[in-house]
């Protein structure tokens, strides 16, 4: 049964990238389009039926808005992965499967200026969307820096040997691969990226990478403002998000109630919210159809912008100091803690 955050979408092929790592293109029906539409670096939550239960992940889009015609995720298997493994496993062209609009923020406020991409693994899938939308609709230059394990396991290797020879001057890609050159250390990675200390800079791969490339980063001297990082977890089981919740200690209300105004899709909607009840939860019960998916402060599909007021997040996985220091929130887990407040949630 397809809940109504969900949509119905057909499989319309499925590319083998590597040897455990996979691409799945969707067809977007002309309805859907403007619910579908996306920027560079967004990610797709697929609601999976694993084994009688529903698995929400979230997959970053490897295609590019403006260049591509169908929505493309890339998987690539996780060891003991439920969700990753399933999709490579059972997945075909002609399969429906049920997604959610795009969401998430890890995408360039500007296509212009210089870019340092920085993936480990399948973290080219979300860099590969913003690499080919910035050469094509920017003027700036663009270094990436891609770690893997090995050769086999580059995903994409000839379309990122095709775009830098076709961008000699704008592009220059620099494989790391462990085999050959052992795991980078953050010294390595800083002399990497000293000289584009003034580019925006985004990172997404496995968590030691991410975190090594964070530090090299500030090695470096990039302001921190500049630097984008996406983390994503495994989210809970549908069946497991009620009893997460619930064993949860309960807030302690900072406000009886509070006014929230929330901003959605150019609509501005006003509502009051208990204060022990979530954004989410309030927004919901007043039938507003607020983007969310795991429901439990592990994913980004419900990130907003406090712009008034003050909330409490209870619980958080994937906003990291600099998201908290912009007033994101999610509002999944977000108390009012002042009488009114205001929020806005990406367009």
């Amino acid at each position: 049964m397809t809940t109504q955050r969900y949509h119905a979408l057909k499989v319309r092929a499925v590319t083998e990238e590597t040897h455990d790592a996979r691409s799945v293109v969707f067809e977007v029906p002309p309805e859907l389009a403007e619910t579908f539409k996306y920027r560079p670096g967004q990610f797709l939550t697929l609601r999976l039926p694993v084994l009688g239960r529903h698995l929400p992940r979230c997959y970053s889009m490897s295609s590019a808005p403006t260049l591509d015609a169908h929505l493309r995720v890339t998987v690539k298997r996780v060891k003991d992965g439920r969700g990753s493994n399933w999709v490579c496993d059972h997945v075909r062209a002609g399969d429906t499967l049920e997604v959610m609009a795009p969401a998430g923020v890890f995408t360039p406020a500007s296509l212009q200026g210089d870019f340092l991409l920085c993936a480990g693994g399948s973290g080219i899938t979300p860099v590969f969307s913003i690499l080919r939308s910035a050469l094509a609709h920017g003027q700036g230059r663009i270094r990436l820096l891609y770690a893997n394990r090995d050769e086999r396991s580059v995903i994409f290797r000839d379309e990122l040997n095709a775009l830098a020879a076709a961008h000699p001057a704008r592009l220059q890609v620099i494989h790391w691969l462990d085999s050959v050159q052992g795991v980078p250390s953050v010294a390595q990675l800083a002399e990497l990226a000293r000289p584009w200390a003034q580019a925006q800079a985004f990172i997404c791969g496995p968590g030691l990478f991410m975190d090594a490339m964070v530090s090299a980063l500030e090695k470096a001297g990039m302001p921190g403002e500049q630097v984008h990082v996406e983390r994503f977890v495994s989210l809970p089981d549908e069946e497991d998000v009620a009893a997460i919740n619930a064993a949860a200690p309960a807030p302690a209300a900072t406000v009886e109630r509070a006014t929230v105004e929330m901003e959605l899709d150019g609509e501005l909607y006003t509502l009051e919210v208990g204060g022990t009840e979530t954004l989410l939860d309030a927004a919901l019960k007043a039938g507003i159809n607020a983007p969310h998916s795991c429901q439990a402060g592990m994913c980004a599909s419900c990130m907003c912008q406090v712009v008034e007021g003050e909330v409490h997040l209870r619980h958080n996985e994937v906003l990291d100091a600099k998201d908290l220091a912009k007033r994101w929130t999610l509002s999944c887990q977000a108390l009012p803690t002042t009488e009114r407040v205001k929020v806005r949630f990406p367009g």
